[in-house]
């Protein structure tokens, strides 16, 4: 099974940047669907972006549209969510997700650890 290690979480004031991480092993980051979800304390977890296997189309939610961008390195069988002008409702643990894709939880198979993010106003 595909394992999913993210990195780059951190503390950032608002107006902020950050690049998230997500190392995959055990298989290749362009055979799947890779998602991005985020997660706030008492409440569900919610999709944030995703990045299909082929073609490499990329669909946010609305919150996040025009601020965060997904992206994937064949190379280096990562993928990545830049995230441009944070704000404090971005605080959050983000996690990294590989499957089929689409925007639920249940849509993909293999999760990462998560990264808390944490955007001080």
């Amino acid at each position: 099974q595909v394992q999913l290690v993210e990195s780059g979480g951190g503390l950032v004031q608002a107006g902020g940047s950050l690049r998230l991480s997500c190392a995959v092993s055990g298989g290749t980051v362009s055979s799947y669907a890779m998602g991005w979800f985020r997660q706030q304390p008492g409440k569900e977890r919610e999709f944030v972006a995703r990045i299909t296997s082929i073609l490499s189309r990329t669909y946010y939610a609305d919150s996040v549209k025009g601020r965060f961008t997904i992206s994937r390195d064949n190379a280096k069988n990562t993928v990545y969510l830049q995230m441009n002008s944070l704000k404090p409702d971005d605080t959050a643990v983000y996690y990294c997700a590989a499957g089929s894709g689409g925007i639920y939880p249940t849509d993909y198979r293999s999760w990462g650890q998560g990264t808390q993010v944490t955007v001080s106003s």
